[in-house]
């Protein structure tokens, strides 16, 4: 049976910390920073390891500042 592992990536300077791809996250794996970019907003950024790759986040953001990246892993099967 294989797993998807996701990973996010956000182009910072460009993010308006819109919140919605924190909403649309069911994992909630992203959140907002502390800090800001360089136009003034707290950005979205990944908080947690628990991405499936769901591409929630990605089709809400109305910048499209976010990929999102799919990596596919086969588990071993066990043997009876």
């Amino acid at each position: 049976m294989a797993t998807v592992k996701g990973s996010v990536e956000i182009t910072i300077n460009l993010c308006k910390g819109c919140e919605l791809c924190i909403v649309a996250c069911p994992q909630q794996c992203l959140g907002l920073s502390e800090s800001l970019n360089t136009q003034g907003y707290r950005y979205a950024q990944l908080i947690a390891d628990t991405c499936t790759g769901c591409l929630n986040c990605a089709l809400v953001c109305p910048d499209a500042v976010i990929t999102v990246y799919r990596q596919v892993k086969q588990k071993a099967e066990e043997k009876i």
